[in-house]
C-alpha cells in the first residue's frame, strides 16, 4: 500500500517543522485549507469515468481535469479522447499518489466506494462520492468519521437534492402545511435489469482488469450479468434496488424532517423469478424514528419493484414519496408536488427558505473553493446512507433490528455480520 502524502500534506508537514510556537502551529490546517477566488481552476481526478462516472466527469469539467481511472480500457479511452491533457490509470491507488491533486471523484461500483474515497480524505482531499457513499454501513462510518477528522469538503451524488423541486417540499413540510408527520410511504417501480447468472469459471474482457474492479470484494468468476451496471444486483458488489434508488428518494423525508438514525428497522422481499441474484426483487422496509424536538416519532415504509403501498394506484406514480400528516398528505416525486387537506382547505405557499441550487456538483466545487458547507456532505448523506443500507442488514438478517448508532451494533449478533465485511486479502481501507 502507498503513503498517501498529499501536496497539502507534504506542505502541511513542512510547515509544522518550521513552526515557531504552538500557535503557528494550529493555524497550518486552516492556512492551507485557505479560501480560494472563484476563478481559480481546482486540480480534479475521477475515479470510474463511464455511465454514472461519465456524467459526474462531465460535471466538473470546468476546472482542471487532471487525472482519470478506469479498469476498462475502452471505456478510459473514451474520456481520454474527451480530456486530453488527463494522465490516465487503471488503478486507482496509482492516481492517488499524485501530489497536485485538489480533489477526487469516487463514481465506482458500490463495493469500491469506501477505498479510495477514505485514502483520498486521509491525503487531504475534497471528495465527491456516489451514492450510496459506501458497500456496508461499517463502511459509511468509517468515511463519514474520517471526513469530520480532516475537515473535508463532501458531497454524496443525490443529484435530485439539487432540484427546485425538493427545495418546495421540504419548505411546505417544514411550514406545517400537513401537520406533523407521522407516516411516509416511498415506492420506487425498478426492476432488476438483467437476470444473474453464477459461472463456475469465465475469462474475461482483455480489455478489463477484472482483478482490480473485484478489488476488496469476494472473487467471483467474470460474467456479464454481475459487471458493469448489473453489480448492483448481487450483494456482493452493491445492494440491489433499495441501495440503488433508497438514498434519491428518502433523502426527501430526510431533508424535511430532520432525520438521522433510525431505532429500529425490518424488511422482507421476494427474490426474482429469473436469474440467480440474490438481492430482493420486490422489496419492503420499514424504520422507525423516534420523536425530534417537536416532532412526533416518524415511521417509513420503501416499497420496490412490483410491491407498493395500498392505494397507490390511484396516484399514478411509479415512483414518489408520500407524507402522511395529521391536517393531509403530500404527494411529491423529482419534479411535482400536490397537497391533499383532509378539509379540503388551500394552502398558501410558503416564501422560499432555500436558495436555489447553482447544481450539484458546482455546489461542492464552489465550497471546496469557499471552504464551505455543502447540502449533501457526509455527515447528512452518511447518516441517510447507513438508514438505507440498514434495510439491507435487516433483510438479509430476516429479523426486525434495534439499531444503536453510537455503538455501531444492533440486537442481534445474527444482523451485525452484515454490517460488515472481510476485505479480500491485499486490500484494507
Amino acid at each position: 500500500m502507498y503513503d498517501p502524502v498529499s501536496r497539502r500534506e507534504f506542505l502541511r508537514r513542512a510547515a509544522l517543522a518550521g513552526a515557531a510556537t504552538a500557535a503557528t502551529c494550529t493555524m497550518v490546517r486552516p492556512l492551507l485549507a485557505a479560501v480560494r477566488s472563484p476563478n481559480e481552476k481546482l486540480n480534479i481526478g475521477v475515479i470510474g469515468v463511464a455511465a454514472q462516472g461519465r456524467y459526474n466527469l462531465d460535471n466538473v469539467a470546468t476546472e482542471n481535469i487532471v487525472a482519470l481511472c478506469d479498469i476498462d480500457s475502452q471505456r478510459l479511452a473514451g474520456a481520454k479522447e474527451a480530456y486530453p491533457k488527463a494522465d490516465t490509470y487503471a488503478d486507482y491507488r496509482k492516481l492517488l499518489e499524485r501530489k497536485d491533486l485538489d480533489a477526487v471523484v469516487v463514481a465506482t461500483p458500490d463495493h469500491s466506494h469506501a477505498i479510495p474515497t477514505a485514502w483520498a480524505l486521509k491525503a487531504g482531499l475534497d471528495v465527491y462520492c456516489e451514492k450510496p457513499l459506501a458497500h456496508s454501513v461499517w463502511e459509511v462510518r468509517q468515511v463519514r468519521e474520517l471526513a469530520a477528522k480532516n475537515k473535508a469538503v463532501t458531497q454524496m451524488g443525490t443529484q435530485i437534492h439539487a432540484g427546485d423541486n425538493y427545495r418546495r417540499v421540504v419548505e411546505l413540510i417544514k411550514a406545517g402545511a400537513i401537520g406533523p408527520v407521522r407516516k411516509v410511504l416511498v415506492w420506487q417501480g425498478n426492476r432488476i435489469a438483467v437476470p444473474g447468472v453464477r459461472v463456475a469459471e469465465a475469462t474475461p474482457p482483455a480489455h478489463v482488469d477484472y482483478d482490480l474492479w473485484v478489488g476488496p470484494a469476494p472473487m467471483r468468476p467474470f460474467h456479464t450479468s454481475h459487471f458493469h451496471f448489473n453489480w448492483r444486483y448481487w450483494y456482493d458488489f452493491g445492494g440491489g434496488i433499495l441501495a440503488d434508488m433508497g438514498c434519491h428518494y428518502i433523502d426527501l423525508p430526510y431533508w424535511a424532517l430532520d432525520l438521522r438514525a433510525p431505532s429500529k428497522v425490518s424488511a422482507k422481499g421476494e427474490l426474482s423469478k429469473e436469474g440467480e441474484n440474490d438481492v430482493p426483487a420486490h422489496m419492503q422496509a420499514d424504520w422507525h424514528y423516534e420523536a425530534r424536538g417537536d416532532q412526533p416519532a416518524v415511521d417509513i415504509t420503501w416499497y420496490h419493484g412490483s410491491w407498493m403501498p395500498e392505494g397507490a394506484e390511484a396516484y399514478n406514480k411509479g415512483a414518489a414519496v408520500l407524507f402522511e400528516g395529521d391536517r393531509g398528505r403530500l404527494l411529491a416525486d423529482y419534479g411535482s408536488r400536490q397537497l391533499f387537506m383532509n378539509d379540503g382547505a388551500t394552502v398558501e405557499t410558503p416564501e422560499p427558505t432555500i436558495a436555489n441550487s447553482i447544481g450539484h456538483h458546482q455546489e461542492w466545487i464552489a465550497a471546496v473553493k469557499s471552504r464551505g458547507p455543502t447540502t449533501c456532505n457526509f455527515d447528512y448523506s452518511g447518516a441517510l446512507a447507513e438508514a438505507v443500507l440498514l434495510g439491507n442488514v435487516a433483510y438479509r438478517s430476516g429479523e426486525e433490528i434495534a439499531w444503536n448508532s453510537d455503538k455501531l451494533t444492533t440486537n442481534s449478533s445474527n444482523a451485525d455480520q452484515y454490517l460488515k465485511r472481510e476485505y479480500r486479502k491485499g486490500w484494507t481501507l
